[in-house]
């Protein structure tokens, strides 16, 4: 009896929160995504996700609104996918209400796909679908998406979610970045102008990492997107907390196109995303 008024309170708290039409799946669905505890609870820890989960779902919702008034059957691609928690979620709060909408959930490992077709299966989740790919390989039904996400996607990984995007024709794309390699190990010995930038390991990390989002966003402005980068969660939460957001106005735009040339050429240094400059 205890544990009913227990569950009872929480949803009054949950339907406080969440912003959800359906609450008796949405309780299921944060329970599997481990927002709420195994007996429908809030506790400090889920209340932090909680917070950081409508936190994201918010700087998204412009993006996502404008792509249902743009098209009747709009299609959201989630790159590197893991258990599809962020096309869960947007598809609940979002899409779901709407009434259409595809979700498409790209991830490689199987065993991931199967339970996130179960789950959403459970949730009655029926414009979710989940491809077993690789991003670089992955092909959506179509070959098109309106809007490509791609939420700590590791190193190279992300750039596969710009080339992904661009074969796609998707005019929005919302990325989070998530530990960029390539640029330091590139750096390792390069001398230069500006080699005092990376002499040292630990700021060649850091200024290889930064300047990966720098040239990731000025492909992207190339491509004739509008870039913005803002903060997706304070620092006491993630260090990893860089959102990139970027809408296509214009087939190209050749003075980010020169700036970007400008500065690889100052680097001294060919990052592998620059073959998208190659069509």
């Amino acid at each position: 009896m205890a544990r009913e008024r227990k569950q009872a309170s929480a949803k009054d708290t949950l339907s406080e929160l969440w912003p959800s039409q359906r609450s008796e799946n949405s309780i299921a669905l944060l329970k599997s995504l481990h927002i709420l505890t195994r007996d429908g609870a809030l506790n400090a820890d889920s209340r932090r996700k909680l917070k950081q989960v409508l936190h994201l779902t918010q700087l998204l919702r412009p993006s996502l609104d404008a792509m249902l008034q743009e098209s009747e059957n709009p299609v959201l691609a989630d790159l590197g996918a893991g258990k599809s928690y962020l096309g869960f979620v947007l598809y609940d709060l979002i899409l779901g209400p709407a009434g259409r909408g595809q979700v498409f959930a790209v991830e490689t490992r199987q065993e991931l796909v199967e339970h996130s077709r179960s789950l959403a299966a459970s949730c009655g989740f029926d414009r979710m679908d989940f491809l077993a790919a690789p991003i670089a390989t992955a092909t959506l039904p179509g070959g098109h998406a309106d809007m490509v996400t791609a939420l700590h996607a590791c190193d190279t990984a992300t750039d596969d979610a710009i080339r992904f995007a661009l074969r796609h024709e998707a005019r929005r794309i919302a990325l989070v970045p998530c530990c960029q390699a390539e640029l330091p190990r590139l750096l390792e010995g390069k001398r230069g102008p500006l080699n005092q930038l990376w002499r040292h390991p630990i700021q060649r990390r850091e200024f290889g990492a930064h300047l990966t989002n720098v040239i990731r966003g000025l492909v992207l402005e190339a491509h004739g997107y509008k870039v913005r980068v803002t903060e997706l969660v304070g620092l006491e939460h993630s260090l990893k907390n860089e959102l990139i957001l970027a809408e296509r106005h214009q087939r190209s735009n050749p003075l980010a196109r020169a700036e970007l040339d400008q500065l690889v050429s100052q680097l001294g240094v060919t990052p592998g995303l620059l073959d998208v400059m190659n069509g």
